[in-house]
């Protein structure tokens, strides 16, 4: 059957017109990730640009559009190890916690970043409740005390920790946990300390101090996982007196971090697995999704 001339074009518009919804959806969408990039010796490297960076979902590579500092507030959960195991080192956490703490509160009047401290011997505990005050922070860490008899709480404290976090809905959370190689006494498996990290969003740094000789698998999987899958970092150093290093590290790579920008297509299916790398040479990359609430746990990490 032959279709007349205007009857086509009729039709013609009309597909055109029907189509042009699908075509609007098909538009990208900006999405912002928090990221650490570090040189050889662990230092942060400044002056970075889009160039710099490379962004994937689930192997697909994505346009980055802006790098910039990233200067949202965070809200920062410090968990120490204070059960009887860590008696040795409560010395060097009173040295180590003081720099940490000034270097990422910083010293202007009304600062931002949002600190807590929490004992996680025998059962998690407050030491300083959210704050940006210095003296309340360091009135907390000398509170810290090794509690006889008790063993190490770190699986519970990061699940209630985490349920916290994703209760006040930061755009930027981190979990720093000191902890030493005593026993681990929380009876949680793996995945449901996993799954309460990624629904908070937050970033999770573990320093473990000792010898690694904890046996509990379900602990050692949430800190190899918990740590590489939220763009963290994960340390073991023998001695205590190496802390304060790594606590300076910590603080000097959280205040280093860049807000990357990227574009993607619209889709209804989130991706599985966001990846960035550097380009730069003997550098890494790490990092985590900007938290949004909205968004499903999986495309936040």
């Amino acid at each position: 059957m032959k279709i007349g001339g205007r009857l086509a074009a009729a039709l013609l518009a009309w597909v055109v017109t029907a189509a042009a919804p699908v075509t609007l959806s098909a538009q990208a969408v900006q999405r912002s990730l928090y990221v650490s990039v570090l040189d050889d010796k662990g230092a942060p490297i400044p002056n970075l640009g889009p160039a710099d960076f490379t962004v994937r979902e689930d192997n697909a590579a994505r346009e980055v559009l802006t790098v910039a500092p990233a200067t949202d507030p965070m809200l920062i959960a410090v968990l120490v190890d204070n059960s009887q195991a860590s008696g040795n080192f409560i010395r060097d956490y009173r040295q180590a916690l003081p720099a940490f703490i000034d270097a990422v509160t910083g010293d202007e009047p009304g600062a931002r970043n949002l600190v807590s401290l929490i004992g996680i011997g025998e059962r998690p505990t407050i030491l300083a409740d959210y704050t940006s005050s210095k003296a309340a922070l360091n009135k907390g860490v000398q509170r810290l005390f090794a509690i006889p008899a008790a063993g190490t709480y770190l699986l519970d404290a990061l699940i209630e920790v985490s349920q916290g976090i994703k209760k006040r809905q930061p755009e930027r959370a981190v979990i720093v946990a000191l902890t030493s190689e005593g026993p681990e006494l929380s009876e949680r498996d793996y995945q449901t300390v996993l799954d309460a990290l990624h629904a908070s969003g937050a970033a999770l740094h573990v320093i473990v101090i000792g010898t690694p000789v904890n046996r509990s698998q379900d602990r050692q999987i949430v800190l190899s996982r918990g740590t590489d899958e939220t763009g963290g970092r994960y340390d073991n150093i023998f001695v205590s007196s190496g802390l304060d290093t790594k606590m300076k590290q910590v603080a000097a790579e959280l205040t280093g971090q860049y807000r990357v920008t990227y574009a993607r297509p619209q889709s209804l299916i989130p991706p599985e697995r966001i990846k960035v790398e550097t380009t730069r040479a003997k550098a890494t990359a790490r990092g985590i999704a900007v938290n949004d609430p909205k968004q499903p746990a999986r495309e936040r990490r």
